[in-house]
């Protein structure tokens, strides 16, 4: 069976989904197979995305995305910089 990647905004959605059944009288488990994750895939989104709301989520991913990006710049910058501290010490 292959595996399905959702988005943070659909991973939300279900765990409100899941809270709404839970509320109506559901039992955690009914609600969980009744949005087609396994209770191990529940339990790692409540963990990461818990208390977020849709737009929550969007704005961490866009930040997670940008860190990604100025971690790669400083690694880009710290090489260069040795490299001319290389060239200054006449180790070439």
């Amino acid at each position: 069976m292959g595996t399905k990647k959702h988005k943070p905004e659909e991973v939300v959605a279900k765990l409100r989904q899941v809270d709404v059944l839970v509320s109506q009288g559901q039992s955690v488990a009914d609600a969980i197979r009744g949005i087609g994750v396994t209770e191990v895939t529940y339990h790692r989104w409540r963990k990461e995305f818990g208390g977020l709301k849709s737009d929550q989520v969007r704005r961490m991913k866009e930040l997670e995305t940008e860190n990604q990006r100025l971690r790669k710049a400083i690694a880009d910058l710290t090489l260069d910089k040795l490299i001319l501290q290389e060239a200054a010490r006449g180790n070439f």
